[in-house]
């Protein structure tokens, strides 16, 4: 099993040679060299518009033409022609949902989860449109000592499924409780159970925003229609990317683009406009920074090394929010607290109790100390942290810590050692 570099790593993000101590990393990660240095190429040698025929103009196309091959690598797509780009996980969703419109009937059932508004509202914007029905896969509490320690189960998902259901949206990992959702597993249940309750059609929608910067996505081993994630989270510039299976294109979407464009059976015709061509050109570094990670050449290999590094800093940072005397302080975990491959380095708590510290002002005291970035709130994962009892003030949200593979266990000892004064 090959392992990181962290000083190789840590050498392709120029902003990391200031010191400062990035750990709001769900809410976006920093760039890698390689993606700068295309972006400014690009817009250096090629800022203009694609379709020309003069020799810069095919360069550009050319440019642009590069992008979908990364991200169908990223998602493991059949072909490039599933796959496309928008500003944001968020409206590509939206986009989505607005072509599906002619393709729903009244009383269709969609299912969602209370996490990021990005696969929630377009879902329930839709349903009001078309008179379906939405319904919630609720999280479960797993641990009688913690009332906020939550996590998805298949065995809540299943009587949600019948005859009318028509979607399933849900998410690959969350972006506060950190917990990873086994996609293969849930859906191959979901389609199961579908199948015997005589649903004519059910498609899935997966949102893997917190997922990608952490663990290899694989849309035809999961079975699934549409998946989405952030490109400025997975080590590239402010862009997002779509899958969308081949038959979901011809058979389920209805073209929001020009009347004119011949785009039936390509993602374009969820794109009423270009994508960002300088972003896009920027994303093709992606997928050599991550292979060049591991001896490999392979994003299998590197995902596996990653996944195995981020327990390293996993491990002192639960270790310490989870000992007897910060428990006895009121520090809470939300999610669960296991230290194991079934959660990602995105670690969320509040204080409670007696002695209770709002989230904004424990951010506030670690930032004082300078050199450390950390947040607070509900990161549009609003109904989960509204839904939490005892009730926490959904603004106010909860104190999240996210790391990725370039960070360091030296870094997280320093965030610990932060934490122990502020919280004392």
């Amino acid at each position: 099993m090959a392992t990181l570099d962290i000083d190789e790593v840590r050498a392709s993000f120029p902003s990391l040679e200031s010191g400062y101590i990035y750990a709001d990393n769900a809410g976006g990660s920093q760039t890698a060299q390689g993606v700068i240095d295309r972006i400014v190429d690009y817009l250096t040698n090629t800022n203009v518009q694609l379709g020309a025929d003069y020799f810069v103009g095919l360069l550009s196309t050319q440019r642009v033409a590069e992008g979908p091959f990364t991200v169908a690598e990223l998602f493991n797509a059949a072909s490039i022609d599933e796959v496309g780009f928008g500003p944001s996980s968020t409206m590509i969703l939206e986009n989505i949902a607005r072509a599906l419109e002619n393709d729903i009937q009244p009383g269709d059932e969609f299912i969602i989860t209370n996490e990021h508004e990005a696969n929630n509202g377009p879902w329930k914007r839709l349903a009001e449109r078309c008179n379906a029905v939405v319904k919630y896969w609720q999280p479960t509490l797993v641990s009688a000592d913690n009332p906020y320690s939550v996590t998805y189960k298949v065995e809540e998902l299943l009587p949600l499924v019948s005859s009318r259901t028509r979607l399933a949206a849900i998410t690959a990992c969350s972006n506060i409780l950190g917990s990873l959702v086994p996609v293969e597993k849930v859906v191959k249940a979901l389609r199961q159970r579908a199948k015997e309750q005589g649903a004519r059609k059910v498609e899935v929608s997966v949102d893997c925003v917190a997922y990608a910067p952490h663990r290899k996505m694989d849309v035809q081993q999961w079975d699934i229609d549409y998946c989405v994630f952030a490109l400025y989270k997975v080590y590239g510039a402010h862009n997002a990317a779509v899958y969308v299976r081949s038959a979901a294109l011809q058979t389920s979407l209805s073209s929001i683009t020009h009347h004119f464009l011949k785009v039936d059976d390509k993602p374009y015709k969820l794109q009423p406009g270009g994508p960002g061509y300088e972003l896009v050109y920027g994303a093709t570094a992606v997928v050599p920074y991550l292979k060049s990670l591991t001896p490999e050449d392979d994003l299998t290999a590197s995902f596996n090394a990653i996944a195995d590094y981020e327990q390293t800093l996993l491990a002192p940072l639960l270790s310490f929010l989870t000992d007897t005397k910060q428990v006895g302080r009121g520090v809470r975990i939300v999610g669960t607290s296991k230290i194991d491959l079934s959660r990602v380095p995105t670690v969320s708590f509040v204080v409670v109790g007696q002695n209770a510290i709002k989230s904004k002002d424990i951010v506030g005291a670690v930032d004082k100390k300078g050199g450390i970035g950390i947040r607070y709130g509900h990161f549009y994962a609003y109904s989960l942290v509204d839904n939490l009892s005892p009730k926490l003030d959904v603004d106010d949200g909860v104190v999240r810590i996210s790391l990725v593979h370039y960070n360091t266990v030296e870094e997280v000892e320093k965030i610990v050692d932060v934490l122990r004064e502020v919280l004392a």
